[in-house]
């Protein structure tokens, strides 16, 4: 029997570059060698392609595949780009649809559509250049409707890259400038305090259509938010299973399951939640392509339950290929 040609998309120009290099080198070395042929398809930080080591033109490259495996992260493999040249080229893969990667990606639409579908959100607002408005006038709109202290992020970026706390409104005032001189959009949040976590999902696997892997309790080390120094640091303790209660676990899963439906995204997705003291669920943002690295959070899920990233890997390709 033939083996299915898989190609595996990873690099792009994005800040998430290096992650994504190691999310691809992972769903290459996991493909099961009897049934699929993985190729390496590089995309450097230019948005080059590169096949067999040399530039190649994309339809080029993915004219040979029976399937793409998008290992992609953030801007150009996370925000719909990548998506497009893919349908244009016919091939199949796996991830969201270009609609759904943009859709996810803007962070402000993202949760408008998840607090509709009934998930709680922190309260905020939302900042764009170009404006006529002062950062000073900025600070005092977010004063009069959320009280400090403030989570600033932007509104289009993943790995928690670019997010800042704003202990006071002059604080605020202090990081409006460079966060929209940076990100040209933002969110500015109420801090939820309490634990993080989050939660993957997977479609139609092991007979339920939209199967919620174990919640992972994220232990900050002290740290109040969970940027991307934090994700990386050393004091960070990912928890699974989590110590969170049943009925939590459950809440967790079901708003990851929601937010995953009402975005519309495919084949699996993973979502960031804060657990307030209280035992309030809020809602954070949703990944469309989270990191499948050695270290990453779906395959520590995957292990959890018994799974592996080779049978998730089978799972998904079959689903993209309509098998």
């Amino acid at each position: 029997m033939a083996r299915t040609v898989v190609g595996g998309l990873r690099g792009g120009p994005s800040n998430e570059y290096d992650v994504s290099l190691k999310t691809g080198a992972a769903i290459l070395n996991a493909l099961p060698e009897d049934e699929y042929h993985g190729y390496d398809i590089f995309i450097d930080r230019e948005g080059q392609w590169h096949h067999f080591g040399r530039p190649v033109d994309p339809m080029r490259a993915l004219h040979t595949m029976d399937v793409v495996v998008n290992g992609l992260h953030g801007t150009y493999g996370e925000d719909g780009t990548v998506q497009r040249l893919l349908e244009r080229s016919g091939v199949p893969y796996t991830g969201p649809r270009a609609e759904a990667a943009a859709l996810s990606m803007h962070k402000q639409r993202t949760k408008e559509l998840v607090r509709r579908a009934g998930v709680r959100t922190p309260s905020g607002l939302y900042f764009a250049l170009p404006t006529f408005e002062t950062t000073g006038e900025m600070a005092m709109e977010t004063f009069r409707a959320v009280a400090p202290p403030y989570v600033v992020k932007p509104s289009h970026s993943g790995s928690s890259v670019g997010v800042y706390i704003a202990p006071t409104v002059n604080d605020l005032n202090e990081l409006l400038g460079d966060a929209l001189d940076d990100h040209q959009s933002i969110l500015v949040e109420e801090y939820i305090a309490g634990a993080e976590a989050t939660v993957g999902v997977i479609d139609n696997f092991r007979g339920q259509e939209v199967y919620t892997l174990p919640p992972i309790e994220i232990v900050l080390g002290g740290r109040k938010i969970f940027d991307y120094e934090t994700k990386y640091h050393p004091d960070t303790k990912e928890v699974c299973p989590s110590s969170f209660s049943n009925d939590i676990k459950r809440r967790l899963e079901n708003a990851a399951k929601i937010a995953h439906q009402a975005l519309g995204l495919t084949h699996y997705s993973r979502s960031d939640f804060r657990v307030h003291p209280s035992g309030a669920v809020y809602f954070l943002e949703t990944n469309s392509l989270p990191g499948l690295t050695e270290t990453s959070l779906i395959p520590k899920a995957l292990q959890t339950v018994g799974s592996s990233l080779k049978e998730f890997l089978v799972h998904i390709i079959s689903r993209a290929l309509g098998r």
